[in-house]
């Protein structure tokens, strides 16, 4: 099947330049000397804020940055354009387009006793026509809607495409780069909870076709039996991979261990494999795990009749500050081939414990910060299903690698995987980002109060489905 179209916008290379004036004598925000930052958005998408640097005022109008940074991505669907090129609008000029909106701020970020904090120095709002000016760019190419200064006044500053303003003695100027390109990636959704052993299906468009099967196990903690068959030791000898990442040590505490899903291809062959391998254990005096002892998944993948580590994912508790809730705090690690040493990390966040969220891979330059890894993954020794996307030898990880959803607590949900198609170059390589969706999504129960009692799928001593 083909992959999915998606397109991602980028906005970076932000640059504030401010009139230069004498601060005043009484109390106030001088924009010269206090912290700046910008609201981004992208029609309904969240908002993402970040802080901007001033340039001097003297300089001449140029690029400020010689590298461009990332200030915010978005990524649309196909579905999403769908509805935005046949949405009605009021105005004919922003009639099929999208509309970009920059707010930039003199001030610092937050809310001081529920009012926002900073003072409005000027908006930008900008129309873009992904899907026409995509069209006609050519497949792979993107396209280039703005680089330049813009003029913040006080009210806000329509920008038409192609136009740009130099900075002038009296003003606040913004420079901004803004682009979209194509971004096609595989989609797979699970046809229930990981731990129900479910079907996983690749989908395009209206179109659903199974590509994989899960077998979720629990061993049952006490006597080191499996309520299902261990896959652990089918494909050979790998418990030195296994007993090396996790404790095998009798805990005076309760815990949730023993967890497993692995994936089997269409012929039944189990193509990725995601164990717990550190147990998931409340700290002393509390019922929560905490980020000093989390618990651990190893993605395991097949090669030479045995299973190879692909990635470690960490996971803990967070606690929630004033007015907002617990979360759950991950870290995900690619693995080395030929060592057990420190991985690489590829990923690091929080998510809320109540409401889910994503749980996502994307290597791109952020704020001047290049995180693209210069490793490449480990191709399967066999290809089964070749999908006929990725290169040999394997891509290095960059870009948007993948991302999957996750239900919070007291929530059922069926997890939905994106993977950039760079990255899958067979099934097992698919397979293997479908294994660590599951991981993550496991982890929320795992990671849930102790006080609290788990489904029965997870705890009782048949929890296959």
């Amino acid at each position: 099947m083909d992959p999915c179209p998606f397109v991602r916008v980028v906005v970076g290379n932000l640059a504030l330049k401010v009139a230069v004036a004498a601060p005043p004598a009484g109390a106030g925000v001088h924009p010269s000397a206090a912290p700046c930052f910008a609201k981004i958005r992208l029609d309904k998408f969240p908002r993402q804020t970040l802080a901007v640097p001033l340039v001097p005022h003297d300089e001449p109008p140029a690029t400020p940055t010689s590298d461009a940074s990332v200030a915010a991505r978005f990524h649309l669907s196909k579905d999403d354009l769908a509805r935005i090129a046949g949405k009605p609008s009021f105005f004919a000029s922003h009639g099929g387009c999208s509309r970009l909106k920059v707010s930039v701020y003199t001030g610092r970020r937050g809310r001081t006793c529920g009012v926002s904090s900073g003072r409005l120095l000027g908006k930008v709002t900008m129309p873009l026509d992904l899907k026409g000016a995509l069209a006609e760019s050519g497949a792979g190419k993107p396209v280039a809607f703005h680089s330049g200064w813009v003029s913040l006044g006080k009210n806000k500053f329509r920008l038409a495409k192609g136009t740009s303003s130099s900075p002038s003695s009296s003003e606040a100027h913004l420079y901004l780069t803004v682009k979209a390109e194509q971004d096609p990636r595989f989609v797979f959704e699970f046809d229930g909870e990981p731990e129900c052993s479910p079907q996983v299906f690749q989908v395009q468009g209206n179109m659903r076709q199974p590509v994989f099967t899960c077998k979720f196990s629990c061993r049952i903690a006490g006597d080191g039996k499996s309520s299902t068959r261990s896959v652990l030791s089918e494909p050979g000898n790998s418990r030195s991979w296994l007993t090396s990442f996790g404790s095998e040590r009798e805990r005076p505490v309760k815990e949730r261990k023993g967890w497993s899903v692995t994936v089997h291809d269409l012929s039944g062959s189990p193509v990725a494999l995601a164990s717990m391998v550190t147990p998931f254990v409340p700290s002393s005096g509390t019922d929560r795990v905490s980020r000093s002892n989390p618990g651990a998944w190893l993605v395991l993948r097949p090669g030479e009749g045995t299973w190879k580590p692909w990635g470690r994912l960490e996971a803990w508790r967070e606690r929630g500050g004033a007015g907002s809730g617990d979360g759950l705090g991950y870290r995900f690690e690619l693995l080395p081939e030929a060592a057990m040493g420190a991985g690489v990390t590829l990923a690091e966040s929080t998510l809320s414990a109540a409401k889910g969220g994503q749980f996502t891979i994307d290597l791109i330059e952020v704020s001047g910060t290049p995180v693209s890894r210069s490793v490449s993954p480990g191709c399967s020794p066999r290809v089964g299903g070749d999908l006929g996307y990725a290169l040999w030898p394997c891509s290095s990880y960059r870009g948007f690698v993948m991302s999957s959803t996750v239900s919070g607590e007291r929530r059922s949900g069926r997890p939905t995987v994106e993977v950039g198609v760079q990255h899958v170059g067979c099934s097992e390589d698919a397979a293997a980002f479908v294994a660590l969706g599951a991981a993550v999504d496991l982890s929320m129960d795992a990671c849930r109060l102790f006080s609290h009692n788990l489904r029965k799928e997870l705890s009782a001593p048949d929890s296959s489905r």
